[in-house]
């Protein structure tokens, strides 16, 4: 089960970036599980949407209190950044990201909790939910991920999505973290955000409100769509159970880094 869940190619890239374990004093406590099976312990809730208490402890070794224990220092340790990133420049060293066309979305999640990052969702009647802001390049493979409250507009998360690509190795030449262009729907089409591109040197691809057609949309937009699609095999995504929106989205990231790898191990 360690295995299947967690392969030697995600584990060699996890000790990359996993912190070493604290030092323990002489005597006493119980033997620290090792990060892989609280990795692999992760990664199931992650996939199969179970509360860390349903977590078969037999299956793995660590309880769920130890496997959400672990979670928590991760996050706060950017671990899940860190790797997602690390896939990134893996794929990247080898061609497989194409920059010259990026795309820009957001799907919205209802939440079960109203905590931080958490709005009423105008488009869902008002229940509680937060919103996954998303860029893929042009394949569909995600770039750079944050999440917001479900009532916040897609425009104002450009801009710090666009900021949040981290520079990424390439075939050759120095690392790159821009895109040759950007394609949004019309709930970007503000001149600001255009002018704000131009000066950043990447070609906006926004539609217009009242003048491009739907058919026109889905012709460059469509690989966002399906990574988003992608995200609900992560089961936990499907509604925000988390009450601290870092955990959140760290699923998300977790997620991301998912399908980065499936990519990789073609």
């Amino acid at each position: 089960m360690v295995e299947r869940l967690v392969p030697d190619a995600l584990w060699n890239l996890f000790q990359r970036v996993v912190p070493e374990a604290p030092s323990r004093p002489q005597g006493g406590g119980r033997r620290r599980h090792g990060d892989r099976e609280v990795l692999a312990a992760i990664v199931f809730v992650a996939r199969s949407g179970c509360t860390w208490q349903q977590l078969p402890s037999a299956s793995f070794g660590p309880s769920g209190a130890t496997a959400h224990r672990r979670f928590s220092e991760w996050t706060r340790a950017r671990v899940w950044a860190k790797l997602h990133r690390l896939v990134l420049d893996e794929l990247g060293s080898r061609g497989e990201l194409d920059w010259s066309r990026c795309v820009i979305d957001s799907v919205n999640m209802r939440a079960l909790k109203r905590k931080d990052l958490t709005g009423p969702d105008p488009v869902d009647r008002g229940k509680y939910g937060s919103k996954i802001h998303l860029i893929t390049e042009r394949t569909g493979l995600p770039l750079s991920v944050g999440i917001n409250a479900a009532n916040l507009h897609d425009s104002q998360a450009l801009i710090p999505l666009v900021k949040g690509i981290p520079p990424i190795r390439s075939r050759r030449g120095p690392r790159r973290r821009k895109p040759g262009k950007l394609h949004a729907d019309k709930g970007y089409d503000y001149s600001h955000l255009r002018r704000w591109l131009r000066e950043w040197g990447i070609t906006h691809r926004i539609a217009r409100k009242g003048v491009e057609s739907s058919q026109r949309l889905g012709r460059h937009r469509w690989p966002v769509e399906r990574t988003m699609s992608w995200l609900a095999g992560c089961r936990r995504l499907h509604r925000r159970y988390e009450r601290k929106a870092k955990h959140f989205l760290a699923f998300t990231t977790i997620a991301c880094t998912f399908i980065c790898l499936r990519r990789l191990a073609c």
